[in-house]
C-alpha cells in the first residue's frame, strides 16, 4: 500500500519521484515505531543509487529561452544529470528518456523483425529524431530546432512526468489534450489496468 507522503526511516523528506511502499507484514527492510517499510522495485525498472525505482511525476511549466534551452524541473534533475535522450513522441510532444530507459527501447526495437514495415517506420522516425543531451550546471538542456518545430514549442511549455520518461508539450497543446482526454481517463481505467483501480 502506498503511504502517500509519510517519509521512511533514513529519508530526509518525501520524494515522490520514487515509490516507497509501507508493508503491513513481512519482507521489511526497516522498522520505525512498528511501521515496516520495504522498497518495491518492478522487474527491470530503473533504480537509483539507493535502490529506489525512478518514477517521474508531476506537471511543470518552465519556459524556453531565446536559445531553445529549457530548465529541467528540479525534481527531475538528479535522475537526468548524467545525460538523456530526446526524441519525437506521439501526439506532437517530445519524449525525454534517461539513458537506461532509452537502452530498453533500443533493445526492444532491435528484436523487432526487420521485415515488419511498421517497426522499420517507427524506428526510423524515433531514432533519426533522437538527440543525446547532457544538462548544464544550471539544469538546462538545449532542445534542437527540428524537435522544437515538431512539437510546436515556442516559449510556454509544459513538462510532465510520465512514469519512466518525461514529456515536453506546447502549453496550449497540453491543455487541449487534457480537455479532450479527461473523460476518457476515467473510462479507460478498467481497460488499461483491470482490477488495479
Amino acid at each position: 500500500m502506498y503511504d502517500g507522503g509519510r517519509t521512511p526511516p533514513g529519508e530526509t523528506g518525501p520524494d515522490l519521484r520514487f515509490l516507497v511502499f509501507k508493508v503491513v507484514s513481512g519482507g521489511a527492510d526497516e522498522v520505525d515505531g512498528g511501521v515496516k517499510w520495504s522498497k518495491v522495485v518492478l522487474d527491470g525498472a530503473p533504480v537509483d543509487q539507493r535502490g529506489r525505482c525512478a518514477v517521474f511525476l508531476g506537471t511543470h511549466q518552465p519556459r524556453l529561452d531565446d536559445k531553445g534551452r529549457l530548465f529541467l524541473p528540479a525534481k527531475f534533475r538528479d535522475e537526468l544529470a548524467d545525460g538523456l535522450v530526446i526524441t519525437k513522441g506521439q501526439e506532437r510532444c517530445l519524449y525525454v528518456w534517461p539513458p537506461a530507459e532509452f537502452a530498453k527501447v533500443t533493445e526492444a526495437m532491435s528484436t523487432a523483425p526487420i521485415g515488419a514495415k511498421a517497426a522499420r517506420d517507427f524506428g526510423r522516425v524515433l531514432f533519426s529524431s533522437g538527440s543525446a543531451e547532457v544538462p548544464d550546471k544550471q539544469g538546462r538542456i538545449t532542445l534542437p530546432q527540428p524537435l522544437r518545430e515538431y512539437a510546436g514549442l515556442d516559449r510556454e511549455v509544459v513538462v510532465i512526468g510520465n512514469n519512466t520518461r518525461v514529456e515536453i508539450w506546447d502549453g496550449a497543446a497540453w491543455a487541449a489534450y487534457l480537455a479532450d482526454r479527461e473523460q476518457g481517463y476515467a473510462e479507460l481505467a478498467d481497460e488499461v489496468m483491470p482490477g488495479v483501480l
